[in-house]
């Protein structure tokens, strides 16, 4: 049977679409559709190649993307301006127009919930307690970690950066015996390798072989560890290397994994 992972942190495919007009610094009131339904259709591509279970929301999506793609594509009629309503043709409907009225209704709502959990986090650090002298029971201070902001959707970029360097992706002729490999097993390898290494590791060190199917399962105990809260990852910018660390006991995940 195949392994199936279903993941929390996709929130819809408004979300990823968000990500992807984000991350390629894209107008949302003018979006290149073929662009961003090439970029999409690669994270659907991703997903089904890591077996992760797609919401029928995603393909629905896609198709969507398609047809309007499809629209823009097609030919203007070739009429003169004579024998048409001028105003009809300023004000003829922009097929992206739904799209991005529903798309900057979702970053609206989105931007609330961010500002109403930083509100709830905030009060949360509020106490009317009297002050009391702590210094007997101050630590060592620890160095400032950086702001990370590490997605679901950043690993599965790196994931596909790390394919095409493989070029696993590439149909393979030769007749190899499938060996199965436990999911749980690697998990246990990759905390073993963190805990002794005593310190973060490149996201790409941890996929020493190049069998499809060994780095498809790595990549899934990676996921899987993150979201038990046993390895933070970090990422210091934009399209920079990815770091994954094992977490010390007593220490929460830094970070929006």
């Amino acid at each position: 049977m195949p392994y199936k992972v279903k993941i929390d942190a996709f929130e819809g495919p408004l979300d990823l679409l968000l990500h992807l007009i984000n991350r390629l610094e894209i107008d949302i009131y003018d979006i290149p559709v073929a662009q961003i339904t090439e970029q999409y259709l690669i994270y659907i591509h991703t997903m089904k190649e890591l077996k992760l279970d797609i919401a029928s929301e995603f393909l629905v999506m896609a198709a969507t993307l398609l047809a309007i793609k499809s629209k823009m594509l097609l030919p203007k009629n070739e009429e003169t301006m004579e024998d048409m309503d001028i105003e009809a043709h300023y004000d003829e409907e922009d097929p992206r127009d739904e799209l991005v009225e529903r798309l900057i209704e979702y970053r609206k709502f989105k931007e609330a919930a961010n500002d109403l959990k930083s509100m709830e986090e905030e009060r949360g650090l509020m106490y009317t307690k009297p002050p009391s002298d702590l210094s007997d029971f101050a630590k060592e201070k620890q160095p400032e970690k950086a702001e990370l902001n590490v997605s679901l959707y950043d690993m599965l970029a790196a994931f596909q950066k790390l394919l095409r360097r493989k070029k696993l992706q590439r149909p393979m002729s030769t007749k190899i015996t499938r060996q199965e490999i436990s999911i749980e097993k690697r998990m246990s390898e990759i905390m073993d390798e963190l805990k002794h290494l005593k310190g973060r590791k490149n996201f790409n060190d941890l996929f020493p072989y190049p069998e499809k199917e060994h780095v498809v399962v790595t990549f899934l105990a990676i996921l899987e560890l993150i979201k038990r809260k046993e390895i933070d990852v970090e990422q210091q910018e934009n399209f920079g290397d990815i770091f994954v660390e094992a977490i010390k006991e007593g220490r929460e995940v830094v970070g929006n994994h």
